[in-house]
């Protein structure tokens, strides 16, 4: 074996466990493995579970808060659209060295928190241009084996507002980006946001690629995109390969419409991540948990125009929404870690992730052996084993 960690608590298992790693992959789970191994851990009783997985940060947006002062996190708060266009203003500095260094930091800490897939968010307009997609494909590349980068090439100020963004869109695409973004309720027009869905659809479709769009991120119950987001997904035939972000209008729904976007989203395949800790509303998430639609959490920004903190910490992000979303007993708790696991994977289409026999092997090595304390304390996890290797002792 290459790793051999004994004295495991896994989750659904009543013994302790040791598990055998090979050639990247989980080759055998069981209470006793015989034979030597590269690398021996002991995991002295405590948790090892699936490493944790990030699906949505603006990773080309990290530490830019010092560049623009409070008004933009200010108005996040009740004005949506116009924080947006006030943190647009960063962009006119946009170059990939500096997003770059940035970006490596952010990474390091994901490394550190045991965060091994993160679904990465990267602005394309005409301030921004490609910068922040140049820097996330170099980052990608060379944290590679560490960390699996999904680089989304996102139209944040949307695109028929913003004339010339569709075609840096398909240069983004043609450079290697791996997801199509989008934010149609930023259009101002109903027709408009039809367009904006279309036009990312046609580019998804053209280069067979997977579709994340942040959806009804304001206080307005009459939003409607993320009911069109699920249409769009059925028609168009991309059931299963489309996230919706945000949805914070959700919060407002009456009922019954509220049950109508539901069946959508499960029709449709349409998981939801949300980002409770950044905004004052919130997708009704354990209602959606309640209809079994898929939900996973996602740290969303760290230290810009939008959020003051963050720590590519995702313990600390389900810590934090224990609270806002009032999930306290022990199986919201189980379920909070799963959605930071295995919901944010699935909702990513990370092949082969669990720990299973016959998966590749990402896993963290807790210094707690249950979940509530593992959330209570939101430390660093003890070791850290991506794509089979040790990436943080």
């Amino acid at each position: 074996m290459d790793i051999l960690i004994h004295h495991a608590k896994l989750r659904g298992y009543s013994s302790l466990m040791t598990i055998g790693i090979q050639n990247g992959k989980i080759t055998e789970i069981a209470e006793r493995i015989h034979g030597t191994a590269d690398t021996v851990l002991d995991a002295q009783g405590n948790l090892v579970t699936e490493s944790f997985c990030n699906a949505h940060l603006h990773l080309c947006k990290v530490y830019t808060l010092k560049m623009m002062d409070d008004l933009a996190l200010q108005s996040y708060h009740g004005a949506a659209m116009t924080a947006i266009e006030l943190a647009a203003k960063v962009k006119e500095q946009y170059n990939s060295q500096w997003i770059l260094d940035n970006v490596r930091k952010a990474l390091q800490l994901a490394l550190k928190y045991g965060v091994t897939h993160i679904r990465a968010f990267a602005d394309v307009d005409c301030k921004a241009k490609l910068e922040g997609i140049k820097a996330l494909l170099a980052a990608k590349a060379e944290f590679a084996g560490r960390i699996a980068l999904q680089v989304v090439a996102f139209p944040q100020d949307g695109v028929v507002r913003e004339p010339g963004t569709l075609e840096l869109m398909e240069e983004a695409m043609r450079l290697g980006a791996d997801v199509v973004g989008g934010i149609p309720w930023i259009e101002y027009t109903e027709l408009d946001e039809h367009t904006h869905i279309d036009a990312m659809f046609d580019i998804a479709g053209r280069y067979n690629k997977d579709i994340s769009m942040l959806v009804d991120d304001a206080g307005d119950p009459g939003l409607r995109t993320l009911e069109m987001l699920a249409v769009a997904a059925i028609s168009r035939k991309r059931v299963g390969r489309v996230l919706a972000h945000h949805a914070r209008a959700m919060a407002l729904y009456p009922t019954p419409y509220f049950k109508k976007v539901t069946a959508l989203l499960k029709k449709a395949h349409v998981g939801i991540i949300s980002d409770p800790h950044t905004g004052p509303l919130h997708a009704r998430v354990k209602e959606l948990l309640a209809e079994n639609v898929l939900v996973a959490l996602g740290q969303d920004d760290i230290v810009d125009a939008y959020y003051p903190f963050g720590r590519n910490n995702m313990l600390e992000v389900a810590f934090l929404n224990a609270h806002l979303l009032w999930m306290t007993s022990r199986p919201e708790l189980e379920k909070l870690y799963d959605m930071i696991t295995i919901a944010p994977a699935k909702a990513m289409n990370v092949p082969n992730f669990g720990i299973k026999a016959g998966n590749d092997a990402h896993l963290v090595l807790l210094n707690q052996s249950d979940i509530p304390e593992a959330l209570q304390y939101h430390e660093p996890p003890k070791a850290v084993i991506s794509h089979g290797k040790i990436v943080k002792p």
